[in-house]
């Protein structure tokens, strides 16, 4: 049977020393089912969250509805850095994008453990960097390069940050994410499907050949997974099976 979720599949926890462990008990538990909404644009923050399995765009939305992702957050960090930035709002989004799971934790506990000034307070200014990183390489590759780059970079990006390689997802979704028509979700699938590279039938995506995938991606998923890794050592990446497998739902 499945492992069921603990705090230790989130590497950010996962790294943290026992004492300051103890002082962040108990962490809740909680379903992170697709298209749930953590916070709005503006609302205060009054949680922070914890993926284990699933993964959380932020997006930015505008006036007119359209919306574009930022960033990407899974098992390599947390929701809701706003709390230790001063500002307790954000005017992203918060969007469940892969269904799952995550530990959440009361704004208040985090801030007094971070006001510590331990081992805490180091990690997550590592991993602010980091997603800063990311936001802004996001910002680059949605304006200067192609839809077909930008799913292969967003595909890589989920990927890395899921356990067990498999994302359930909508492809209304994923043109939210990117912020494009999901007819061009839908074309750009299949191209990787012609190249062989991927696999596409009924909603689901295998693919069978990582190291294509990341050399028909534009240079930005080098750059924040280089990033990333530089900054987080903790993230260990462990080695990629053959065949990969992602699920959309249609």
């Amino acid at each position: 049977m499945p492992e069921g979720p603990s705090p230790g599949q989130n590497h950010l926890l996962a790294e943290l020393p026992a004492d300051v462990m103890a002082r962040l008990m108990p962490l809740e538990l909680v379903t992170m089912p697709l298209g749930k909404v953590l916070y709005e644009s503006g609302d205060t923050l009054r949680h922070v969250y914890f993926p284990t399995d699933s993964i959380v765009s932020l997006l930015y939305v505008m006036e007119s509805g359209a919306s574009a992702e930022i960033s990407v957050v899974g098992n390599e960090g947390l929701i809701g850095v706003a709390l230790f930035m001063g500002g307790e709002s954000t005017p992203s989004r918060a969007i469940v994008q892969s269904a799952g799971h995550a530990y959440r934790l009361p704004g208040q506990v985090i801030k007094e453990e971070f006001n510590r000034h331990g081992a805490l307070l180091q990690l997550i200014l590592r991993y602010i960097q980091a997603l800063l990183t990311q936001m802004a390489q996001t910002a680059v590759c949605n304006r200067h390069h192609t839809i077909d780059q930008q799913l292969c970079r967003w595909l890589l990006l989920s990927l890395d940050r899921l356990p067990g390689n498999q994302l359930t997802m909508t492809q209304e979704l994923i043109a939210n994410m990117l912020g494009v028509r999901r007819e061009g979700v839908t074309d750009a699938a299949g191209k990787l499907q012609k190249l062989g590279i991927i696999e596409y039938s009924r909603g689901h995506i295998t693919v069978l050949n990582r190291d294509a995938l990341e050399q028909l991606s534009c240079e930005c998923y080098a750059v924040v997974k280089k990033e990333t890794d530089r900054l987080l050592p903790y993230l260990t990446q462990s080695a990629h099976s053959d065949v990969e497998k992602v699920y959309i739902d249609q």
